[in-house]
């Protein structure tokens, strides 16, 4: 019997949770003198009241353990009723012209996918884009716990590789799984300062640098201007994005261990080794294009190139410029680094490096077996042997990625979508990413130009990515739901 009771409690306190964040932007926007601070206080009332009235009335006498359809259950309903409500200020104060666009804004943001369909942001009212910023940073913190202990314990797509990773290993430095949350979180809000503060000495004001430096951590990719970061024009403003857009997309755990002490832990960790090095062969790569093709100068060039490649392959989407005019090698180049993504435990997107690494191993297995039929080949990751279900645990997730690429490509183009529009924002929505290529899709991830009916497509995708797939995709087994 699924504990319909226990799930709505939890619902209820997320909620609570929610209506305290709203508090934050009505305050901005009091302080202003914009009147939107009632729609904010409005907001947070009709929120507070159903996670209060959830809370109250559906608490368990005693803990009760969540099975593995339950957690599915949780997982699913938390992230869609937290958006559901999430898009409340939109739609109160108008900013949103209609509810389609008020639910896409906060499922973008919560996803830190970093998608918008609002336009003239730098007239925007302080306190909308502070919530936007919000969402982003509260939604890369849902991401790095699901990360740690939803996944593992389902075993999506090989996350079973990293439950000793996450728990075991763990408790050599910290006893307690709430003890490592807790310093995760801390490490979170570590970067959080110094990212702000930084951006503000480089010349932001403390509210711009506040806004931004939540995308930057959260590795999202709102901004407080429709030209991004570009508006700012600044090379200090870029290489501080740098530093944290590559920080929020490396595993977080392995930077609080680096911060405890551990030096060797982030260099150690084979995900991020080929991180970094794909970050820079990717930048030597279109920093060289650019300068080679004589679009910029040297300098130009390498500052072009290495954001662009940051930005896309952490899954930020910050731009400082117009990627889709670079040429035909830069397009095709962005367009594949958007399925890779960054590292697990972080709050990037995509596939996740350690699953090519897999993908890498069993490939390697294959050939060594065909050469030597009689051998014996023992894989290893991380110095811990595969098992055969990690093996296709992986190898399911690639199927059936490609699988709901091709859907949600197709799904876009029956609304009416230009076919390189329905690619690129097909990968771009499923890795999370934000930016897209084509007429009604803006290199600013701007999607105000699709249809009501898109519109829901890509929310679908940016749910379907975050939740990487199969935590979706089950509940369309009709064999889930019974008992």
């Amino acid at each position: 019997m699924i504990q319909y009771r226990f799930i709505s409690f939890i619902l209820g306190i997320f909620l609570s949770i929610l209506a305290g964040a709203m508090v934050i932007p009505a305050l901005m926007d009091l302080l202003h003198g914009d009147p939107d601070w009632v729609y904010f206080a409005e907001a947070a009332a009709i929120t507070g009241f159903v996670g209060v009235l959830l809370g109250l009335s559906c608490k368990p006498d005693a803990p009760p353990s969540l099975e593995i359809r339950e957690t599915f259950i949780l997982t699913v309903s938390s992230w869609m009723m937290i958006s559901a409500f999430a898009s409340l200020p939109f739609i109160l104060s108008s900013v949103a012209p209609t509810m389609t666009d008020a639910f896409f804004e906060a499922v973008s943001g919560l996803t830190t996918t970093g998608a918008t369909v609002f336009q003239d942001l730098d007239y925007a009212p302080p306190g909308i884009l502070l919530w936007r910023a919000l969402l982003q940073w509260l939604g890369g913190v849902g991401i790095v716990v699901m990360a740690m202990t939803i996944l593992p314990a389902l075993k999506i797509g090989g996350m079973q590789l990293f439950r000793n990773e996450f728990s075991d290993r763990s408790e050599k430095y910290l006893p307690r799984i709430s003890q490592v949350a807790t310093a995760i979180l801390s490490t979170y809000l570590l970067f959080s300062t110094l990212c702000s503060v930084a951006y503000w000495l480089a010349g932001m004001t403390p509210f711009e640098a506040i806004c931004i430096m939540m995308s930057t951590v959260s590795t999202a990719g709102f901004a407080t201007s429709d030209l991004s970061i570009g508006s700012f024009n600044s090379p200090w403003i870029e290489a501080i994005a740098i530093v944290f857009m590559i920080l929020g997309s490396t595993t977080l755990l392995l930077c609080t261990r680096f911060l405890q002490g551990d030096v060797k832990s982030l260099w150690k960790d084979p995900q991020v080794r080929v991180y970094l090095c794909l970050l820079l062969v990717a930048s030597a790569c279109l920093t060289g294009w650019l300068w080679q093709t004589q679009q910029y100068d040297g300098l130009t060039a390498f500052r072009q190139g290495v954001f662009a490649a940051v930005s896309i392959g952490s899954t930020t989407g910050f731009t400082i410029g117009d990627f889709s005019v670079w040429g035909g090698f830069s397009v095709i180049f962005l367009f594949l680094l958007m399925f890779i993504g960054g590292c697990t435990g972080s709050t990037a997107g995509g596939i996740k490096i350690f699953r090519f690494q897999i993908l890498f191993k069993a490939a390697q297995l294959q050939l060594r077996q065909l050469r030597r039929p009689h051998g014996i080949f023992i894989p290893l990751y991380n110095m811990q042997r595969l098992k055969e279900s990690e093996f296709m645990s992986v190898l399911a997730f690639f199927a059936l990625y490609i699988f709901c690429y091709a859907a949600l490509a197709l799904s876009l183009t029956l609304c009416d979508i230009d076919v390189l529009s329905s690619l690129s924002g097909s990968a771009t929505i499923l890795g999370n990413v934000g930016p897209g290529l084509g007429d009604q899709i803006s290199y600013h991830g701007n999607y105000s130009a699709l249809p009501d009916p898109a519109k829901w497509i890509v929310m679908f995708g940016m749910l379907l990515g975050r939740l990487e797939l199969l935590t979706i995709l089950i509940f369309f087994s009709p064999s889930f739901w019974r008992t």
